[in-house]
């Protein structure tokens, strides 16, 4: 009974804060925030449905792509600088998004699944999934912190955001088979109860304002070729994250992915894709990131995860549910997704396995790796002088090492360097 309830907190707790970033980089109205988190809600939850239903066929969460996330919001924020107002701005992002969208369901209409995984292969989902676990660390270490108007550190609340690091851990590691497969849910009720009493003037407001559907909030869709075809490729690219969240959470069910799950997720992915564009959202797609919460959890039924998807489906739908769950500290729920994440650094490992490195074939993961991760770390400011339209691929750390995990792969035959290892 409890399973369903940890699965829904789980959701909200990686879905809400994706709607408002967005809307407040493209200064969208309240009552249009407040639309497009409603239809996150919603999406999500039937997304997942069908991908656990007919898709993919396993509990893994389908929501904001966090590749596209950041584009988003690096695409709003150089929006002055590419002498373009916001709409124009999103209306070029929403074109690029649908033409991915088509061209995906295409792709799985047509069965040209085996084409793409001679480009996305084995090696470069491994990179994908080390630079996703090094980028959502990043997100949630930094959303532990509540950071005060003078831009330093809130010290109370941060210091009760490690406290709950702890707690949560502690469970998982020291709580046996129930605490320990409870211990999200109970790490977020446990915190969010805390927080009430220790913090009760630093809680959200509740909102209740009533459903209205805006098409293309972030902008009417428009020709600005150079933001179409950023958006594009960028969507395209998260085909990697389909790839390697079905074949990660195979091998924690230790089962062999027939090509047929990767078709029909496919083809529901692209469906979501238009979608999600239509209503202002960031495109979907399966989250890697759930195997860490699954194996912290042992929630591996599929039963409970399409009753929360449900149950998420109606937050949407009906405002005062969703508006009681906007109370949550953001920090808690940063907190407590921390410690459920540092799990997706075992399956990067795992997805290793029988691979053998020397001195020549370590470049092969450690320069796209390391590459990717000292890009997330340089700020983007200091890429002023390259070319506006590039900014979103060179500034982004993920992109960035799964294209130079593609041409290296594409390049070397790193096969013939592994058979001299051996030798």
């Amino acid at each position: 009974m409890l399973s369903p309830l940890q699965w829904l907190f789980f959701m909200f707790a990686n879905t809400v804060v994706v709607p408002i970033s967005v809307g407040a980089a493209f200064q969208l109205p309240t009552n249009a925030i407040e639309m497009t988190i409603r239809c996150s809600f919603i999406f999500t939850g039937i997304s997942s449905i069908l991908q656990s239903w007919i898709g993919h066929r396993y509990p893994l969460l389908d929501s904001h792509a966090g590749l596209l996330w950041g584009l988003i919001l690096n695409m709003g924020i150089s929006a002055s600088a590419l002498q373009m107002d916001l709409s124009t701005v999103g209306g070029g992002i929403a074109t690029g998004f649908l033409l991915a969208g088509v061209v995906t369901v295409v792709i799985a209409a047509f069965n040209l699944i085996s084409t793409i995984q001679k480009i996305i292969k084995p090696m470069v989902i491994s990179v994908y999934i080390f630079l996703l676990t090094f980028q959502l660390i990043f997100i949630f270490f930094k959303g532990m912190f509540k950071i005060t108007e003078s831009g330093t550190i809130d010290l109370p609340v941060s210091l009760f955001s490690i406290g709950i690091v702890i707690f949560v851990s502690l469970l998982r590691i020291k709580g046996g088979k129930v605490l320990g497969n409870f211990s999200i849910l109970i790490g977020i009720i446990v915190g969010w109860l805390l927080y009430r009493i220790i913090f009760p003037s630093d809680l959200p407001k509740e909102s209740s304002s009533s459903m209205a559907f805006t098409f293309f909030p972030l902008g009417t869709p428009n020709l600005e070729l150079g933001i179409i075809f950023v958006s594009f490729f960028a969507a395209l690219l998260t085909l990697t994250n389909s790839f390697a969240s079905i074949q990660a959470t195979a091998d924690v069910y230790k089962e062999k992915v027939e090509q047929n799950l990767y078709r029909r997720s496919i083809f529901i992915t692209g469906i979501f894709v238009v979608i999600t564009a239509i209503f202002g959202l960031v495109p979907f797609t399966p989250f890697t990131s759930t195997i860490g919460f699954l194996q912290s959890t042992k929630l591996y039924n599929r039963k409970p995860f399409i009753i929360s998807g449900f149950l998420f489906t109606l937050l949407g739908v009906i405002p005062p549910l969703g508006g009681f769950l906007g109370t949550m500290p953001l920090t808690i729920g940063n907190a407590v997704l921390f410690v459920a994440y540092l799990q997706l650094f075992g399956t990067a490992l795992n997805s290793l396995k029988g691979t053998l490195f020397n001195s020549e074939t370590i470049f092969r993961l450690a320069g796209p790796v390391l590459i990717g991760v000292s890009i997330m770390n340089i700020p983007p400011a200091l890429f002023g002088s390259i070319p506006v339209l590039l900014q979103p691929f060179i500034t982004n750390g993920l992109i960035m090492g799964v294209i130079i995990s593609i041409i290296l792969e594409k390049i070397i035959d790193w096969n013939k360097l592994t058979t001299k290892l051996v030798g």
